[in-house]
């Protein structure tokens, strides 16, 4: 009986140490980080978007956390600056994401600004890059006769279209993506975040 208090201790010692430092400490430092100007908190129909970019599983193929080029070649790819804390201000939780089958996506609406491309990119990946291994998600469109009111269709190549009708995106398609074209953290970097050491040698001590 003796042996269970030093282990509970023990056991409570490590689980309180590591909620210091994944969660409370973390936690300060993004505090210390207020929005930067130039990023615009989601609306209504991005934050919907957001939702359907977790429950279809965008997350587990694509990060959104820009690396430094001591890290990676990410800048040459064309993702975008290296993040800062400040590019998360509005992201509750955060879409960091662990792996990259995909590319990074923090900017993609600056990379790729068309709803249009977007739309036909979901419905079928083939159909733009042959090579993709994206799954496709056909489940947030349908097949119709012919286009009514209000509608948004979906351009695609021949052999992709349907015998007949046109394919027109569902709402959870068009809120996806509004999601991914609010994805722009462009703008400059915030003083505070040029100040910080680690930052300026990552962009080669500009």
């Amino acid at each position: 009986m003796n042996r269970y208090l030093p282990l509970s201790i023990l056991a409570l010692g490590i689980l309180a140490f590591a909620t210091l430092m994944l969660v409370i400490a973390p936690g300060m430092q993004m505090a210390a980080h207020p929005a930067p100007a130039g990023l615009k908190p989601y609306t209504a129909q991005e934050l919907r978007g957001r939702d359907q970019y977790v429950g279809l599983g965008c997350v587990y193929c694509h990060s959104q956390q820009p690396r430094s080029p001591d890290q990676g070649p990410d800048g040459q790819r064309g993702w975008g600056r290296p993040s800062v804390a400040g590019d998360y201000a509005y992201d509750r939780p955060h879409l960091l994401g662990t792996m990259r089958t995909g590319p990074d996506l923090l900017n993609v609406g600056v990379r790729l600004p068309s709803q249009s491309w977007h739309l036909t990119h979901l419905f079928q990946p083939r159909a733009i890059f042959g090579w993709s291994i994206m799954p496709s998600y056909p489940f947030v469109f349908e097949v119709k006769d012919r286009a009514e009111n209000g509608d948004t269709v979906v351009r695609l190549p021949p052999g992709y279209a349907p015998p007949s009708g046109v394919v027109v995106a569902k709402p959870e398609a068009v809120d996806l993506v509004a999601y991914l074209l609010s994805l722009d953290r462009s703008y400059p970097v915030p003083p505070d975040a040029l100040r910080d050491e680690g930052y300026a040698k990552a962009e080669g001590g500009r």
